[in-house]
Parts: structure tokens; sequence; C-alpha cells
């Protein structure tokens, strides 16, 4: 992951630990570090850094985002060629997180790299806004292992995202006959018919 990407997903996470349910704009960020740590970092360089025209951020500006962020100032550079997230294992992070913190920066971050789909950016955040999202998920996928669970939730609770279900004329009529059967033995053990007399 390149440094302006890790500021971007980084805006995102503060932006909803903070409640905002976006990321935090630039200039937000701007603002809450002038606020919070008696101290500035222009706009027009966090734009510079996120757009890869500046490859690397100062020491000062490093230690700075790093203490507002709450991340190690190692964590504010390029990941060498080749590294991925997925590999690191435990005994080398510095802050352990728990099981739920974890789940929830994985959402967080799947909801940046999906922001161009509005719902579902919302939907991932939703879950990693969730006190339980362990829990959420497990839920998910009960729902998701019921037959026809999903579809008859969606009729309900979202009816434009539901399926549509065109019925076939051979199941159409064969529903109609069951009907008209079910209806005529009904009918023959109330009413005597000719048959019968």
């Amino acid at each position: 992951m390149k440094l302006g990407e890790k500021i971007r997903y980084l805006r995102e996470v503060e932006g909803s630990l903070r409640s905002l349910d976006r990321a935090m704009t630039q200039q937000e960020l701007v603002r809450a570090i002038r606020a919070e740590m008696d101290t500035a970092v222009s706009q027009s360089y966090l734009s510079q850094i996120e757009s890869g025209a500046r490859p690397h951020l100062t020491n000062t500006t490093r230690l700075l985002l790093a203490r507002f962020f709450k991340v190690h100032p190692g964590y504010l550079v390029d990941d060498p060629e080749g590294y991925h997230e997925e590999l690191r294992s435990d005994a080398r992070t510095l802050h352990v997180r728990t099981q739920e913190d974890t789940l929830d920066l994985w959402l967080i971050s799947g909801a940046e790299r999906f922001r161009r789909d509005p719902e579902l950016r919302r939907a991932l955040l939703a879950a990693a806004q969730h006190e339980d999202t362990r829990r959420c998920l497990l839920l998910l996928a009960t729902i998701l292992e019921t037959p026809s669970l999903a579809d008859r939730l969606l009729v309900v609770l979202r009816p434009e995202l539901a399926p549509r279900h065109k019925r076939s004329p051979s199941k159409a009529s064969e529903k109609q006959k069951a009907t008209r059967g079910g209806s005529q033995n009904a009918r023959e053990g109330s009413v005597p018919t000719k048959e019968r007399r």
C-alpha cells in the first residue's frame, strides 16, 4: 500500500470513529490536527502526499500524523514491493487489537475500496460501527445458509432489491390445477354428485 492510500484509509477510519459515516475530508483533518495537537499541517501538503506528487513525509509531519492517528510512525511509509498486510504475524504488531477491532478495520478498509458503490459502502460501515461486528457477520452467515430467507427478508425490508421471480406458464398452470383439484375434492366431500348416487 502506498503512503497516499494509507493516509486516505486513516481518514476513513477517523471519520468512522468520529461517527461521520464517511471519511474525514483533508480540510477536516487539518482543523482537527490544529485543534487537538496544537500544531498545523497544510491541506495542500496532505493533498500532495495523497496524490503521490510528494512521495515522502517530513519526519516532523510523520510523527505528528502518527500521534494524531495513533499509529506507529513506521506505518506512514510506502510498503515494500510484494508486501501484504495479511502476511504480517500478530507477534510483529506493536499494538495487539481485539478480534472486534480487526474486523472493524477490515470492513472499513473494504468500504474504502468500494467507495464507488454507496450502498455497499454504507452496509460495510454499518457492520463496522455495530458494537458486536462478529455477531452481525455470524447472523449474516446464518441468514444466507437458510434457504430463501435472504430473499424473503429483502421483500420485507428492501423491496427494491428483492429478486423478481417470473412464474413460468407450466408452473402457474400446475398450481391452478392443484388449486382446482383441491377445491373439487372439498366439494365432493360436502356435496353429493351424480356419480355417487
